[in-house]
């Protein structure tokens, strides 16, 4: 039996706020603690569509999915005063970014996850941003080559063992799972399983989330 908290992240990776405040109440009903206000919904709406998520939604730990790239000092801040509790920055941001945004997110009482979307040696990134300060990286398959290439996730389940067995509950893993996916990344080590499309895109999204859930204690408890 794995000892490890897992925690599952929705993406709202949506250009609806109605629609992304509903699914957030589903998918938080249906075990999802971590809530993420994606790029698309942050472009739309900026970053005070987290305050909206939190006033709807109670004791869930909410993302900001800012994707920073460089002046991270005024990102990562936007992000935090409006309730942001985890902030995103690319692994391929310089390190005086990544740098900068851990301690702007620290004095604010926020953590900073580091995703590593397109990164071409992840452990050696990995151990450059943790010596960094992030809280978390995250390993990431965008959206655009699951679309293109046909893969997802699982393709990284290597990677995800190598670097959860030296970063123990610091590793998300994103892109293209569902509960099909979900046990074996959880058995890899990842202890933030992050869904975007497998929720926000189906029929019910309540029991979508549900049936990810059981699949990760599932995968806990073998």
């Amino acid at each position: 039996m794995l000892d490890l908290k897992v925690h599952l992240q929705v993406a709202l990776d949506l250009i609806s706020r109605d629609r992304a405040v509903q699914i957030a109440k589903m998918a938080y009903d249906g075990g999802a603690d971590f809530i993420e206000a994606g790029t698309p919904l942050i472009k739309c709406y900026g970053v005070r569509i987290i305050r909206e998520l939190k006033a709807n939604i109670h004791n869930a730990t909410f993302i900001a999915d800012m994707k920073t790239m460089d002046a991270a000092d005024i990102e990562v801040s936007i992000a935090a005063e409006n309730g942001a509790d985890i902030v995103t920055v690319m692994a391929l941001a310089s390190d005086e970014t990544i740098a900068l945004a851990v301690e702007t997110a620290h004095s604010l009482g926020c953590k900073v996850m580091v995703d590593m979307m397109n990164v071409t040696d992840m452990f050696k990134r990995s151990q450059e941003v943790f010596n960094l300060g992030a809280d978390y990286i995250c390993l990431h398959v965008g959206v655009d080559v699951q679309r293109r290439l046909g893969i997802t996730a699982e393709t990284l389940l290597e990677e995800v063992s190598r670097i959860s067995k030296a970063f123990p509950g610091r590793v998300a893993v994103a892109g293209g799972i569902n509960d099909k996916r979900a046990g074996s990344l959880v058995k890899a080590g990842a202890s933030i399983i992050i869904v975007g499309g497998a929720i926000i895109k189906a029929s019910d999204p309540l029991k979508a989330t549900k049936a990810i859930r059981k699949a990760i204690e599932e995968a806990l408890s073998r």
